[in-house]
């Protein structure tokens, strides 16, 4: 194994500088685990994939019933308890040659915290380009938001539906509609896979997917004035698209990029993980409940004196507000986060 600088990492021969990322959790890659659960969700969505094909979609509709009384108070935490950001649709949009039931898992886990209007979106099965899905994609979101008198959507879309979801933001108007944009392994800056296969192969989506297309050319374009926050979502153990490859890094966007360690490409849409990010990037911070005093108080308590903060410690995690989670390092609009967690079972 070569020497690397201290702070850096190599996975699949790829060199990750964790200096670059604010650190969630653990700090070690779990390259054989991680493998045993992208193969099982490989299986999984194998065995899902032709249901998805011949039966019936799954249309909006309340959660499905669970009893917060069986639920711990950090269970609860999870759940979303604003009304109106419950009832913002979500629109599920998965890649290439793919369906729905990619987001089998997702689907009935954001169902289950509390999201009233979750629903996939058929992007073409052989869409001949980027900006064709672009524009299915912009009548799906349209139908919803008129539907359901809902001013903004939020998306969460994998691998190709990233692009298709960021092109219909950023060239067809789509921020007019998008408060959130969730990518999971989404090639921003294309894959070396799509340059490895042969010139003949004619397929134009293909052909747009490698670095330095003309579609990822025009993306780079200046784009001010966005409103939607870019959230780009990345697998440690992706060798489809490599977590330098699925970095979003533009001047004119709100962008935050997050890093899963120990999932592959497959396994990112059925990790409990990226459910639990994604319902908290979905979910506004709320204020502090105003406390209550109780009637048998009389007069209030003598505070007692508050103890004096403790100095930091030198290279101890600190915590960020926006996502409640131990980091090391500060948080900027476009670090890498690193979600230090191999996928277990949920708890909601």
């Amino acid at each position: 194994m070569p020497n690397l600088p201290r702070g850096q990492v190599l996975t699949k021969g790829t060199v990750i500088d964790t200096r670059l990322f604010t650190r969630l959790g653990a700090t070690q890659f779990d390259g054989v685990k991680g493998l045993m659960v992208e193969a099982a969700c490989i299986a999984t969505h194998a065995a899902l994939y032709p249901a998805a094909v011949v039966g019936r979609r799954r249309d909006e509709g309340p959660t499905d019933r669970y009893r917060l009384a069986d639920l711990t108070p950090l269970q609860r935490g999870l759940i979303v308890g604003d009304p109106a950001t419950a009832g913002t649709p979500v629109l599920l949009v998965h890649g290439l040659v793919d369906n729905r039931s990619v987001f089998a898992r997702l689907e009935r886990s954001l169902r289950r915290r509390g999201f009233t209007t979750v629903t996939s979106v058929d992007v073409p099965l052989f869409a001949t380009s980027v900006q064709a899905a672009a524009e299915a994609l912009a009548a799906a979101v349209e139908q919803a938001a008129r539907r359901h008198g809902h001013p903004d959507v939020n998306i969460v879309a994998h691998s190709l539906g990233g692009l298709v979801a960021r092109y219909y933001v950023q060239r067809l108007g789509g921020d007019e509609y998008v408060r959130t944009l969730i990518t999971l392994a989404s090639p921003h800056n294309g894959t070396r896979l799509a340059s490895r296969l042969p010139r003949a192969v004619a397929y134009r989506v293909l052909a747009q997917l490698r670095p330095g297309s003309a579609l990822l050319e025009e993306l780079a374009e200046p784009a001010p004035g966005l409103r939607t926050r870019f959230v780009a979502v990345a697998g440690s153990l992706d060798t489809v698209v490599r977590p330098d490859e699925a970095r979003l890094n533009h001047p004119d966007l709100h962008t935050e990029n997050v890093l899963v360690d120990g999932v592959g490409h497959h396994g990112l849409p059925f990790c409990g993980a990226v459910a639990q990010l994604t319902t908290r990037l979905l979910t506004p911070a709320q204020p502090p409940a105003p406390a209550v005093l109780a009637p048998a108080v009389l007069a209030p308590a003598v505070p007692a004196p508050a103890p004096a903060p403790a100095a930091p410690v030198a290279g101890a995690p600190q915590a960020t507000a926006a996502t409640g989670l131990a980091t090391d390092q500060p948080e900027s609009a476009t670090s890498l986060r690193l979600v230090g967690t191999i996928c277990q079972k949920e708890t909601v």
